[in-house]
């Protein structure tokens, strides 16, 4: 069984991180998304919400999912716990595979663990979480960006 581990703080949980995980699921039996912490970022959700919001979006999508939160030690340590043969990263961008390389290499030389990059779909590759916040905040329509179950929340109702 090829069991696979998505991280992201998915602050917000966007189409583009859908996308990712909905293909990720066509290549293996089980995909974990997983929060991760990142201390250069400050969440608007808690853990537990992001995990929530992203249950209620996945509950009838195909795959196996299972979804968990992570906020100490290594990635690679999730990933000997859960018995992962990959990890899975969406590339936007040759930003994103410049900052996500070096951390492959590194997850690898740890662990022996392999990084499968996924080009983010067009449609959908150049929504970031940050810009789906701050549209949230300025009261643009972010209903092409983000689930309707994330909206509802970015949006308090």
């Amino acid at each position: 069984m090829a069991i696979a581990v998505y991280p992201g703080s998915f602050d917000p949980f966007t189409f583009g991180h859908l996308d990712i995980a909905i293909r990720a699921a066509k290549m293996f039996d089980t995909v974990h998304v997983v929060v991760v912490h990142n201390p250069n970022k400050k969440p608007r959700f808690s853990a537990a919400a992001r995990v929530a919001m992203i249950s209620e979006v996945l509950e009838n999508q195909p795959g196996n999912f299972v979804i968990n939160s992570f906020d100490t030690g290594l990635l690679v340590d999730y990933c000997k716990t859960v018995n992962a043969d990959a990890l899975v990263k969406g590339i936007r961008s040759t930003v994103d595979l410049d900052y996500e390389l070096p951390m492959a290499q590194v997850n690898r030389d740890l662990s022996g663990i392999e990084t499968v990059f996924i080009p983010g779909d067009p449609r959908t590759g150049f929504v970031s979480s940050s810009l789906v916040k701050q549209v949230a905040d300025l009261g643009g329509d972010i209903s092409k960006y983000v689930p309707e179950p994330v909206a509802r929340k970015l949006l308090g109702k």
